[in-house]
């Protein structure tokens, strides 16, 4: 059973996975040159907008990511989850998790619920 987009993940932050189409492909945000060892390596990271029946959201992709993600493919993200970025939220799959391409969605992805466009601020609560 698939996730939606707009389901609240589970408390570990890792729910089922998530099978969204993706709607556009942004230009990539940087190529970083970490100081890892052994060898030194590039990092590309680029950003997509994927989403399902239910809303949208902006995912982040690294490294070989970047070539798979391509507009109007249908993704498989296991292990998805969520970044803040920037006071927004990012989709994202970590080297623990696995981005695949699978058959083409079959169903209207709702744009305009973009849960990306929404900011969110720490609050800080004092009991007392």
């Amino acid at each position: 059973m698939a996730s939606k987009v707009t389901s609240k993940p589970a408390s570990s932050g890792r729910g089922e996975p998530v099978t969204p189409p993706i709607i556009e492909k942004k230009k990539p945000v940087f190529t970083k040159v970490g100081l890892s060892r052994p060898p030194q390596r590039n990092t590309r990271i680029a950003e997509c907008l994927v989403g399902d029946e239910t809303g949208s959201i902006v995912f982040t992709s690294r490294n070989e990511q970047v070539d798979i993600m391509k507009p109007g493919a249908t993704v498989i993200l296991r292990n998805a989850k969520i970044d803040m970025f920037k006071g927004t939220m990012r989709l994202a799959v970590d080297k623990w998790g696995r981005v695949e391409v699978t058959e083409p969605a079959k169903f209207e992805v709702k744009e305009d619920n973009n849960l990306s466009l929404v900011e969110y601020e720490l609050v800080n609560v004092t009991e007392g």
